[in-house]
């Protein structure tokens, strides 16, 4: 093979991986609480109507709360959701949860990572609180490291501020 046709191939093949690469859907990581075992074990297989699925919990309950800048206090609106999901996860033992800290790109990655740390830790302290049973929900941080809005303006860095709780069925976590 030619070193032109070389050239072209490769050209070819990183233009259509970047191309499968290049959607940065809003919510693209939305389907997370689809991919973290639920089904097993007769769990997640309902629909977003059925008040006992992940879908349920994830478009009508409402997986997720924001947060102000710099901040890991949790304001009046995300109490309310938090306390919707508290009864959700009261009513629906045979879940687990796994709250993500997130933040937006400002700032150093070990001051965002602390930063999710204590927005999941937040969330999970409300939760136990209001009588979600603490073996059931663990925390991980991932900083600015998961973006779900991807541009400098204060539009973007406010949906990047944000604890996710991700369902998991089953005892393991």
């Amino acid at each position: 093979m030619t070193y032109l046709a070389k050239a072209i191939l490769l050209s070819a093949t990183l233009g259509l991986g970047l191309a499968g690469c290049s959607s940065m859907s809003p919510n693209r990581f939305d389907n997370v609480t689809n991919l973290n075992g639920a089904g097993a074990g007769g769990a997640g297989t309902g629909t977003a109507s059925d008040p006992a699925s992940p879908a349920y919990f994830q478009q009508s309950v409402g997986d997720r709360v924001l947060f102000y800048v710099d901040q890991s206090t949790l304001n009046p609106e995300a109490r309310l959701t938090l306390d919707q999901q508290a009864r959700w996860l009261i009513a629906n033992r045979d879940y687990q949860a796994r709250i993500e800290g997130h933040a937006d790109e400002q700032g150093t990655r070990e001051y965002n990572l602390a930063l999710g740390a204590r927005r999941a830790n937040a969330v999970k302290d409300y939760l136990v609180a209001q009588g979600v049973p603490d073996y059931r929900l663990s925390t991980i941080s991932y900083g600015k490291e998961r973006p779900i809005e991807i541009c400098s303006e204060e539009a973007c860095y406010a949906k990047n501020r944000r604890a996710v709780t991700v369902l998991q069925a089953g005892a393991g976590m």
